[in-house]
């Protein structure tokens, strides 16, 4: 439908700032594949990691990807089952990752962890050197890309809508987040202000 579809810059910042969630397509081997992974945003780049043992991430290297993140924002209620759909927010990129260089990872693992949980860095150590030996950082180029937005009021027909069935929209909000210490957790660490702050506001992630 292409009512749903926008260019609009600034629409496409506020999802990727509301989102941490991406799926990446790509082939390996001659078979499609999609996989979840978290993301950041720098330098106008998508930006994600994983181990260097990582199959799909070795591979992706090597070829043209896509990059989908969506968000969920409600329930489109019509009187109609052809009619009912759901209201979101997505965006498609394209392009190819390319592997951040060694010295900048260190930096960029520190920008995608508080991405992830805003100031969680300042709380834990350093990265060692074999953690980052293993690490695996890609960027992709914020460059080719496409943002459908739906929302808005089903289209129902008259006869539905002088009908008895309920029409309207279930709106979706932030779920309430909680936070679970780990089972070896030592007595006595007290809940990280990262934490705090993030279940008091889980910022539409959860």
């Amino acid at each position: 439908m292409p009512e749903l579809m926008s260019r609009d810059r600034g629409a496409l910042d506020q999802l990727l700032s509301d989102t941490v969630l991406a799926h990446v397509g790509l082939s390996v081997d001659g078979r499609p594949m999609v996989m979840p992974t978290a993301f950041a945003v720098q330098d106008d780049k998508l930006l994600i990691h994983g181990s260097t043992g990582s199959r799909w991430m070795r591979a992706v290297q090597e070829q043209d990807a896509c990059v989908t993140i969506t968000r969920l924002n409600g329930v489109l209620v019509a009187r109609s089952m052809f009619e009912s759909s759901i209201h979101y927010q997505s965006a498609v990129f394209f392009g190819r990752f390319t592997r951040v260089e060694p010295e900048r990872l260190d930096a960029a693992l520190v920008q995608l962890t508080d991405r992830i949980l805003p100031g969680r860095s300042e709380e834990l150590r350093g990265n060692s050197r074999k953690e980052l030996a293993a690490t695996l950082l890609l960027e992709m180029p914020i460059t080719d890309w496409s943002l459908r937005i739906s929302d808005g009021w089903a289209e129902d027909d008259d006869r539905d809508v002088a009908g008895d069935a309920w029409g309207g929209v279930i709106r979706l909000a932030p779920q309430r987040a909680t936070a679970e210490a780990a089972p070896d957790l030592r007595a006595g660490i007290a809940v990280p202000p990262s934490v705090a702050a993030f279940v008091g506001n889980p910022r539409g992630i959860v």
